[in-house]
C-alpha cells in the first residue's frame, strides 16, 4: 500500500507560518455601543436606528501608526483589521458601492489606507477581514446572486487599490451552509490581483480546523486550541491558525473585566507553535479608535516573553518530538528548542510558593545527537541523556530563580552537524 503524501508548502504559505503571531482587530460602529460586536443582532436594534450610529463614528483616536508599531514592539507579525464586520459598514472607501463606511462619516478618512500604509512603514504584513454575512445590505435576503456581486465589487477594490496585502480574511459563510457562495469566483478574483494573498474562509465555533473550498490557504481555529493537522493526502498544503481573545467578545466591552492572563496566552501561542499554527489575538479598539491599556499591557507582557524567546517560536516547526504531558519540542535543522511547563521557582521555603515540579523531562522523537542544551534565559547549561538511535531524550529541567518565572520556559540545543 502506498503511504499517501504531504504536500510542499507553496512558499507564500511557508511565509506566512513563519509569521507565528499576529494581531485581530474588530472595530466599527459597533464599538460605539461597547457591548460587543454582535449587538445589533443580539439586542435586536432596527437597521435604521443602528445606521445612526454611523452620524457619530469620529475615529479621532484611531492611530494606524501606533497600533503597527505596537504590535512590531510584541513580537506580532501581521495585522488582521476588520474592513467591514456583519453589520455592513465599510472602514475604507467603497468608491461609490454605497455612502455607508467611514469616508461618509463625520471621520471622513479611508481607515483602512491609513491602516496598511502604517502596517507597510513598520515591516508588519497587513490583512483583510470581510465579512460575507451582511446584515446591512437589502440583497443578502431578497437577492443572494446580486448581493454575491456587490460582495465581489468590493473585495476587488480592496485588492487593487491598496498595494500588496497579505491575504483575506473571511467570515460568515456559515450563515447560510447550504448556499452557493460563488467561491470560484471570488477566490478567483483575489488570485488575479494578488496571486499571493492568503485566503481564510471563517468556519466558526462549530467546525474548528475544517478545511473547505481548494483555494483556502489556512484553517481556523476560533477560540479553541488547534489540533495537529493531519496533511497526507491533501492536494496543497495547508496550514492553520487560532483566532482568539483577550476576554469574551471580539468587539469593544465596556463593561467586560474579564480578560485572561498574560500567563494564559503565552500557554496560548505555545500551544499554537506546537502544532505549527499562528496565533490571531484580538484587540477591540474603544468608540474612537484608542487601543485599551489593559490591553495593550497584556500585549506588552506577551511581547516581554518573545523578546526572551523569541528564536524559538517563528522558524521552528513540529519535528516529531513528544513528552507526556504539555512539553513539547520545535527545531528549525540547527537547534532542538524544548517548551518546558509548570516548573516550580528555586528559594527559600518562607517566601517561595512552589509551581507543579522541575527535575526530570522526558522525550521522544529526538533523533538527531547535540552538542549541548541551554536555557534561553539565563544561559544556564543543562544536563540531559541522549538515545538518538531510540529517539529517547532525558533534561534535568532546573526551577526558575526566585522572581523570576517565564510561564512556558525554553531550552535551546544546538544539533551537532
Amino acid at each position: 500500500m502506498t503511504t499517501p503524501t504531504i504536500p510542499v508548502p507553496q512558499d507564500y504559505v511557508r511565509n506566512f507560518e513563519r509569521l507565528g503571531y499576529g494581531m485581530f482587530i474588530h472595530w466599527g460602529l459597533y464599538s460605539q455601543l461597547g457591548r460587543g460586536e454582535w449587538v445589533q443582532h443580539n439586542e435586536n436594534i432596527p437597521k435604521e436606528e443602528y445606521m445612526k450610529l454611523k452620524d457619530t463614528f469620529t475615529a479621532e483616536a484611531f492611530d494606524a501608526d501606533a497600533i503597527a508599531r505596537l504590535a512590531k514592539a510584541n513580537g506580532m507579525n501581521y495585522i488582521v483589521l476588520t474592513t467591514r464586520h456583519h453589520d455592513g459598514f465599510s472602514l475604507y472607501d467603497t468608491r461609490g458601492l454605497n455612502d455607508y463606511d467611514a469616508p461618509h462619516s463625520p471621520a471622513g478618512r479611508d481607515l483602512v489606507r491609513e491602516y496598511v500604509d502604517a502596517c507597510n512603514r513598520h515591516d508588519i504584513l497587513p490583512l483583510f477581514y470581510h465579512t460575507t454575512l451582511d446584515w446591512h445590505h437589502p440583497d443578502f435576503n431578497n437577492d443572494f446572486p446580486r448581493y454575491l456581486q456587490y460582495l465581489r465589487d468590493s473585495v476587488e477594490i480592496l485588492c487593487t487599490q491598496y498595494g500588496r496585502i497579505g491575504g483575506l480574511w473571511f467570515d460568515g459563510n456559515w450563515s447560510k451552509p447550504d448556499a452557493d457562495w460563488e467561491e470560484d469566483k471570488l477566490y478567483g478574483l483575489i488570485r488575479k490581483h494578488q496571486p499571493e494573498a492568503i485566503i481564510v474562509n471563517n468556519t466558526g465555533l462549530s467546525a474548528l480546523g475544517q478545511t473547505g473550498h481548494p483555494e483556502i490557504d489556512a484553517v481556523t481555529f476560533e477560540q479553541g486550541f488547534p489540533a495537529p493537522l493531519n496533511r497526507a493526502g491533501m492536494d496543497k498544503y495547508v496550514t492553520a491558525e487560532m483566532c482568539y481573545t483577550m476576554n469574551a467578545h471580539w468587539g469593544f466591552g465596556s463593561n467586560d473585566l474579564n480578560y485572561k492572563s498574560s500567563a494564559d496566552l503565552i500557554k496560548a501561542l505555545a500551544a499554537c507553535r506546537k502544532v505549527g499554527a499562528n496565533l490571531l489575538l484580538n484587540v477591540g479598539p474603544d468608540a474612537e479608535g484608542g487601543v485599551l491599556p489593559i490591553q495593550q499591557a497584556i500585549l506588552e507582557q506577551i511581547g516581554s516573553w518573545i523578546k526572551i524567546f523569541g528564536d524559538a517560536i517563528y522558524e521552528p516547526v513540529p519535528c516529531g518530538g513528544v513528552a507526556n504531558q504539555q512539553d513539547f519540542v520545535l527545531s528549525d535543522g540547527r537547534h532542538y528548542y524544548f517548551f518546558i511547563h509548570d516548573l516550580q521557582i528555586h528559594g527559600n521555603a518562607h517566601v517561595t510558593v512552589s509551581g507543579s515540579s522541575a527535575g526530570v523531562r522526558a522525550f521522544s522523537g529526538i533523533r538527531e545527537p547535540i552538542e549541548e542544551i541551554r536555557w534561553m534565559d539565563n544561559d544556564e547549561v543543562l544536563d540531559y541523556t541522549a538515545d538518538p538511535d531510540h529517539g529517547l531524550f532525558v533534561l534535568q529541567a532546573t526551577g526558575y530563580p526566585y522572581g523570576v518565572v517565564t510561564v512556558v520556559r525554553v531550552a535551546k540545543a544546538a544539533i551537532r552537524q
